[in-house]
């Protein structure tokens, strides 16, 4: 599972389009603002040569998309049938994708970095808000009345963007503001659990999610994912669901398979490095040495300087 920078997003873009879609990017955007655009998904697949895939990947950009067409959206164990109109909310933190049903898709969304909506601008905090909370339900199912009301917003946000206003990407925040909290006003909608498709896709995210942790190249690496709860959070599940599902699908609780994974890089770093002990235990996640000490001894029956030896 690869992590999709907004860089590769246009890249994504330039590859599959007939014609130059740089021209999209928006005019004096830059670091300090963070990034924003929005587009309209018919112009868009007018640019298009194909309708490329979305591969089922994390992003490193906030995204929410005004959808009208039959559609089916999967996150890790959430499966969201989407008949007609619906607002997706996405975040840096879940993986998602959604699969089209038939080839009417019209709508559109907007992509913008946590910097664009940085608190001291914006005056939120991106992740405590509801609709991005891990766990939550982003899907929601929507009239035709809250489609042409959210359209509407869309189509402010396009005629904002294309204008010469020195302050527009002030007014350009209010408006993504807007689509926030029309979305927490809204019911979400209705999650189906086909528990077998379920059950596999967490196995298969978690697996691909541990694994991306390493290699550890170096002493001021330090593992981003330590305990069971980290990787449940990060795959928008409970906890205890995660270690249901593994230990179903492979007899050992997500503990018991971190700390396999981890033991087996702390050999390698051992065997491998002229790193000390500490640097070790630092960037596997341990504070302290001597916690990363009782940890490799309980695991290999072994102390971390014995098994090097």
């Amino acid at each position: 599972m690869n992590t999709t920078t907004i860089d590769q997003f246009y890249q994504q873009l330039i590859s599959n389009a007939g014609t130059d879609v740089r021209e999209l990017l928006p005019d004096g955007i830059n670091r300090e603002i963070g990034h924003f655009n929005v587009f309209s998904m018919v112009e868009l697949t007018k640019r298009l040569q194909k309708n490329p895939a979305m591969p089922y990947n994390r992003r490193a950009y906030y995204k929410i998309s005004l959808i009208s067409g039959r559609n089916r959206a999967e996150y890790a164990d959430k499966v969201i049938d989407i008949e007609k109109n619906a607002l997706l909310f996405a975040t840096p933190k879940v993986p998602y994708h959604y699969l089209p049903q038939d080839a009417d898709q019209t709508g559109h969304f907007c992509v913008f970095t946590d910097e664009f909506l940085i608190q001291s601008k914006s005056g939120v905090v991106l992740d405590d808000l509801p609709i991005f909370r891990p766990g939550g339900y982003p899907v929601f199912q929507l009239t035709d009345e809250d489609a042409n009301n959210i359209g509407y917003i869309f189509r402010k946000m396009e005629k904002e963007l294309a204008s010469n206003y020195a302050y527009k990407y002030d007014l350009l925040r209010n408006y993504v503001l807007e689509l926030i909290h029309y979305g927490q006003k809204l019911q979400p909608a209705m999650s189906l659990y086909p528990t077998h498709t379920a059950s596999a896709r967490v196995s298969s995210l978690f697996i691909e999610l541990l694994e991306r942790q390493f290699p550890i190249e170096s002493p001021q690496q330090k593992l981003g994912l330590r305990t069971a709860k980290d990787y449940a959070d990060r795959l928008s599940v409970h906890v205890n669901h995660l270690n249901k599902v593994l230990k179903e699908n492979t007899g050992k609780t997500t503990t018991d398979i971190i700390s396999s994974r981890i033991v087996q890089e702390a050999k390698i770093l051992l065997k491998q490095t002229d790193w000390n002990v500490s640097e070790i235990a630092y960037s596997l996640g341990f504070e302290e040495v001597a916690h990363f000490s009782n940890f490799f001894r309980k695991q290999t029956s072994l102390s971390p300087v014995a098994f090097r030896a």
